[in-house]
């Protein structure tokens, strides 16, 4: 069994559940010391937009933002798809910190490497 685990997520505001839990999933693996990195495709790389995370919360209270922020003091890379983003008018400037857009192939390489959870 592989040491890393690549979280996909491809929801974002449109299911603030499935956003929160992802980012609680990649948060918890780093935690477990896993090399972790988290992919946002889709609707979910509006997570990475600043400003947004602090208004997505679970049924359950979770914070995405208070995840995120883990994420971000853990070095975790957030890796956003670049058209998903450039097709929502989000450029490089408007990223969290930590962030980084990459391209499909980025996926691809991480993804035969890792352990996948996709949500």
């Amino acid at each position: 069994m592989t040491e890393n685990v690549l979280v996909i997520l491809s929801c974002g505001t449109d299911n603030p559940n499935r956003a929160t839990r992802a980012l609680f999933i990649a948060m918890v693996a780093a935690k477990k010391g896993k090399n972790t990195a988290l992919f946002l495709l889709d609707e979910a790389v509006l997570i990475a937009k600043r400003g947004i995370a602090t208004h997505i919360k679970a049924a359950t209270g979770d914070s995405a933002d208070d995840h995120l922020v883990f994420l971000q003091e853990f070095n975790v890379p957030i890796l956003v798809c670049t058209p998903c983003a450039e097709s929502r008018q989000i450029t490089e400037a408007d990223l969290v910190k930590g962030a980084q857009m990459v391209t499909g192939a980025e996926l691809i390489d991480l993804a035969c490497k890792s352990t996948v959870i996709s949500l």
